[in-house]
């Protein structure tokens, strides 16, 4: 629901009601039918299913009071943001913070032969093994936690330009587990890696006082 401003009286001032931070993983894509690690890759885009996931995310948006929408410059974030830029009629913010973890030379393999030996996660299981494995001209999960983080803490810092007016961020299944983990005051060494289906919208209430106390 959009957010309410909260009536007061007396010689109370009246509260400005906080800004709610949605995360949204994008579509289905055409790697992830075929089981293909994406990372950095740019070669996926979304599939029809994709398409109707993303129409579906925007429907859910229209009627509330979005100020900001942030993506990955990843063609399949790009594609999920662009109907919800439509519905609510401003344009997307790209930020290559917001990209997948970068996996090196994984890219492109099937995904299920990526064990925790190279990638740090047991994926099975839903468990983060190691968060400074990094394989070779990839990123560790570490890294990845830093730099969403520091896009978090950006996003955090403007608090007062638009305050009730909600923030949506468009991004993929990686970066949307440690934005997860760092808004709820998770270090990296405590995360998990649970599943995260494609068009998963996460919702974070009062953004502008949430505690990030994730190590960095």
């Amino acid at each position: 629901m959009p957010p309410t401003s909260t009536s007061v009286t007396g010689d109370r001032a009246p509260r400005t009601p906080l800004r709610t931070l949605w995360l949204v993983r994008h579509g289905e894509s055409t790697w992830n039918t075929l089981g293909l690690t994406q990372g950095h890759n740019d070669e996926a885009e979304l599939t029809e299913r994709g398409l109707r996931q993303a129409a579906e995310v925007a429907e859910r948006f229209a009627g509330l009071n979005v100020r900001a929408i942030y993506a990955s410059d990843l063609r399949r974030a790009q594609q999920t943001a662009a109907p919800l830029a439509a519905a609510v009629g401003i344009p997307v913010v790209l930020d290559a913070r917001l990209r997948e973890r970068n996996l090196g030379v994984l890219e492109g393999r099937h995904a299920a032969g990526n064990g925790p030996a190279v990638t740090g996660l047991d994926l099975k299981a839903g468990l983060l093994v190691d968060p400074d494995t990094r394989p070779e001209g990839g990123e560790s999960v570490r890294d990845l936690y830093r730099r969403a983080a520091a896009f978090c803490d950006e996003l955090a810092s403007d608090a007062g330009a638009a305050p009730g007016a909600d923030v949506v961020v468009v991004a993929h299944g990686g970066t949307l587990r440690v934005l997860r983990a760092y808004l709820s005051g998770v270090p990296v060494e405590q995360m998990d890696w649970a599943p995260l289906a494609n068009a998963t919208v996460l919702e974070f209430p009062g953004f502008d006082v949430t505690t990030r106390e994730g190590e960095r």
